[in-house]
């Protein structure tokens, strides 16, 4: 009559049990990334905070603009930022435009 081997059988249950270790692992890297997104998704961006309740408004970060002078031809570039500091959704009903205006 043969034995059972012990070692035998507890090396099987080792080795059925590592075949789910890396879908496991895999599986709780994807629920952390996943708490991760929900967490960050909501937050407003940094330096936005709410001036106006109700309704949302632009706020410029520079109000005017000097370049000098510049000669006839010669291109110049500009930056700002536009900023919704209203605690609504900002919505365009027209295109938005810039006058500039010259010898002021």
């Amino acid at each position: 009559m043969s034995q059972k081997n012990p070692k035998k059988n507890r090396r099987k249950r080792q080795r059925q049990g590592q075949k789910w270790f890396p879908l496991l692992i895999a599986l709780g890297g994807l629920l952390l990334v996943g708490f991760s997104f929900l967490a960050l998704r909501d937050k407003p961006p940094p330096g936005a905070t709410i001036e106006v309740t109700g309704a949302s408004s632009l706020k410029v970060d520079k109000e005017k603009v000097d370049l000098g002078d510049v000669k006839l031809g010669k291109t110049v570039e500009v930056t700002f930022q536009l900023t919704n500091v209203g605690d609504k959704t900002l919505r365009f009903d027209e295109q938005p435009y810039i006058e500039v205006v010259e010898g002021c």
